[in-house]
């Protein structure tokens, strides 16, 4: 665990990327975060998606990745793929609302990416913002890591 942490803030500072590092997730500053363990990172009118680093760790070892259609609607808190674990199936919500504009197909063949790079090569979809309003209702990255560690101690 320490070296996956270590690896992780060396990546992080090789990459320039700020991090947080929890005991057991790693929870990017520069992304908005659902309570359903989805994150998003917005550029002007678009937004890419995926699940989180704490939310792969709990599914395990994932074998399957439903993606919706580009041109489908999604619509803040709404499912609209899911993923598939050995452990269990789990359903992807959007974070955002707007239209699909990108799948990432990569993940069709190897589904294992949200489990290794979540935040880079496993993202889920990208979007083209109808509402960037909606942002105000995510967490931060320090919200975030507390509302991780507060589910976690309830479990």
């Amino acid at each position: 665990m320490a070296c996956r942490q270590l690896w992780a803030s060396r990546a992080a500072s090789y990459l320039r990327i700020s991090l947080f590092n929890r005991a057991f997730s790693t929870v990017l500053k520069d992304l908005k975060y659902a309570d359903s363990h989805e994150w998003v990172k917005v550029d002007g009118n678009s937004a890419t998606v995926g699940i989180t680093d704490h939310a792969q760790d709990h599914l395990g070892d994932v074998v399957y990745v439903e993606l919706p259609e580009v041109g489908a609607t999604v619509t803040q808190g709404e499912g609209f793929g899911a993923v598939e674990s050995v452990k269990a199936t789990s359903d992807i919500n959007s974070p955002v609302s707007g239209k699909v504009v990108q799948v990432n197909e990569v993940l069709t063949s190897s589904p294992a990416l949200v489990n290794s790079n979540p935040y880079k090569d496993g993202w889920i979809i990208k979007v083209e913002l109808s509402d960037n309003g909606e942002l105000n209702n995510l967490m931060d990255s320090d919200q975030y890591s507390k509302f991780c560690e507060e589910e976690d101690s309830n479990h």
